[in-house]
């Protein structure tokens, strides 16, 4: 476990680490690059980073692993797939025994992936639903940050999801007007602030 944590501290903090040295992994399949999620669709996130993983035997005890590059920046790493959440859930301590302790199970099918975004406008699937609240969400960061860090936005709400990952969104819309409100935050330079399903995200705010 120890090794672990050392390895994922060393990965998030090293700026030097800037070639990609997982291209053989991918090459002999080792991971596998998914530009969709497939079904079956549940699996065991491993971990979630901005940047891949620089040091290869982070997954010397997996035979497989797959990489979905996410639309909010973060790359997240699966192991197995299962029919169903049970089968998942049956597997996840034998994972966590490998050393991934904060892996968990995922419904793949709900990952929004770079390539799935709507022109920039939303990473939401789909067409936006008028009777349904928007926020918007303006960064995520795998550890947290002062709510002054976000220039120019009155108020700010923190959530900590699932994945452990820390996401900063603004306001609650209905429909149409969440459109409209995500491009005045858009032309205060949050390039890549997008929107997201409010009720999706409470359970997880941060008080």
């Amino acid at each position: 476990m120890k090794t672990i944590i050392l390895l994922t501290l060393i990965l998030v903090s090293n700026p030097a680490l800037k070639a990609d040295k997982l291209e053989k992994l991918r090459t002999n399949k080792k991971i596998i690059r998914m530009d969709e999620p497939r079904a079956p669709y549940y699996a065991i996130q491993i971990i979630a980073l901005r940047k891949a993983p620089q040091v290869p035997a982070f997954f010397k005890n997996v035979e497989v692993a797959r990489e979905y590059p996410c639309a909010d920046g973060y790359l997240r790493f699966t192991v197995g797939d299962f029919n169903s959440h049970g089968q998942a859930k049956a597997a996840l301590q034998q994972i966590r025994n490998l050393g991934y302790q904060q892996a968990f199970v995922v419904n793949t099918a709900e990952y929004v992936l770079r390539n799935q975004s709507d022109s920039g406008s939303s990473y939401l699937k789909g067409k936006i639903d008028p009777n349904k609240t928007y926020t918007i969400q303006l960064s995520a960061f795998r550890f947290p940050v002062y709510l002054t860090h976000f220039k120019g936005i009155d108020e700010v709400m923190e959530f900590r999801m699932k994945d452990k990952i820390f996401r900063y969104t603004t306001g609650s819309f209905k429909g149409d007007v969440a459109i409209q409100e995500l491009q005045k935050v858009k032309d205060l330079g949050y390039k890549d602030a997008h929107l997201v399903e409010f009720d999706k995200y409470l359970p997880f705010k941060i008080e």
